[in-house]
Order: C-alpha cells, then structure tokens, then sequence
C-alpha cells in the first residue's frame, strides 16, 4: 500500500514554464484539481513531499496552502532525499509513489515503488516509469496519479466520502 506521494514542481505540479516579470517576480501556475487530491490523500492520513530541484517561495506559499509538511527545495540529488524522508517517517520504498518528468528525477523513480510520469515527460523518463500519465504536468497530471494510487490503495470510498458526507 502507497503511503507517501513524493512530487517534482516543474513539469509535474506545473506545466514547466517559469515565467518572470519585468520586475523579477516568478510566476507559476498550479492545477487546482491536483491540489483537491493532495489535501484529500493527506486528509486520509498519508504523507506527501515535494522534491525539487529549485528554489521558489511561491512552491513554499502552495505547500503551505495544501498542508504538504515535507517540502525540500534546491534539491541536486533527489534519490538521496527521497532515502532521508523515509528514515523520518519509518515508511518503506514500496510504500512510495513518485512522480517526474526529466533525469533530475531519473534515479528517484528507479527507486520509488510506484512511479509516474506525466504525458509531456522526457523520453527517457517514459521509459523507465510504471505508468505514464495520460495528462500533462499542471494539467491535472497530479489528480491522475492519486486517483489511480487511491484505486490501487483500495481507498476510493475512503477518498469520496471526504466530500460526500456530514
């Protein structure tokens, strides 16, 4: 059973682009529907991290915002992080579903239990996945992942009834 979802930002949580103001400012774009099913899956009581490779206040605001308490941003080798949050929370590799889109997350996914990428992955990375998505990243790639997780989990009515009861 998959207790923890570990998520790369560019290209999986967004669409990869990183726009920048006149003034400097980043801009991202999440998915809103990725971001239903990340609090939902941690309102079920699992784990959710973010492993990037940039830094990004706005990554920080989006966390915070999900109630995703696992956040490690200007991450160089994700592997190795990957192998220290689950020291932290006693969780095993089979108990991980990870999701990237380019070699940065090339020897995480190789590692993780379960793993995904979105359409628009790198080729290379589709080749090594269990599952490539039939969404883009920032496009819903995120909610397609969990939803296939929950399903896997057998957690699907665990996972409606956050939202269809009192």
């Amino acid at each position: 059973m998959i207790k923890l979802l570990v998520l790369d930002v560019d290209g999986c949580l967004t669409d990869g682009k990183i726009i920048y103001t006149s003034n400097a400012t980043e801009i991202k774009e999440f998915n809103v529907k990725d971001g239903l099913a990340i609090a939902s899956w941690i309102k079920l009581g699992y784990q959710v991290a973010i492993i990037t490779g940039r830094n990004s206040f706005i990554v920080k605001k989006r966390a915070d915002e999900l109630g995703i308490q696992h956040l490690h941003q200007g991450v160089k080798n994700k592997a190795e992080m990957l192998s220290k949050i689950l020291d932290q929370l006693n969780i095993e590799l089979y108990e991980v579903a990870a999701i990237g889109d380019d070699l940065n997350d090339y020897k995480m996914l190789l590692e993780a239990g379960r793993s995904f990428t979105p359409n628009d992955g790198v080729d290379d990375i589709k080749a090594i996945v269990d599952t490539v998505l039939s969404r883009k990243g920032g496009d819903g790639a995120v909610r397609e992942m969990i939803d296939i997780i929950v399903e896997e989990n057998d957690q699907k009515e665990a996972f409606l009834s956050l939202w269809t009861e009192e």
